[in-house]
């Protein structure tokens, strides 16, 4: 049983600092606390959506299957080509 959170736990860290080097290596965004910030704000975060997908997991799985659609993934992906649209139309 232990196994299991530690995978969960595992997991939660690796997208916490995947996020983390994505976000100051690659976007290359000012961060208080530059990368350190950056790595600590990414595991608080990645460990707070998986507490509000352990406590909101019945809205979750009714949205990820909405009319056989994933409402999450297209959600994400546009907003993502949203983001990238408005840094490629206004450079700085």
């Amino acid at each position: 049983m232990w196994f299991y959170y530690f995978n969960v736990g595992l997991t939660y860290v690796t997208i916490g600092i995947a996020s983390a080097v994505f976000f100051f290596f690659v976007v290359k965004k000012p961060v208080l606390g530059k990368f350190w910030g950056a790595i600590i704000v990414g595991l608080i975060g990645s460990f707070l959506g998986g507490l509000i997908d352990q406590i909101f997991s019945n809205v979750i799985k009714f949205l990820s299957d909405f009319n056989s659609v994933n409402v999450f993934a297209a959600l994400a992906t546009s907003l993502l080509m949203i983001w990238l649209l408005s840094k490629a139309s206004y450079p700085r």
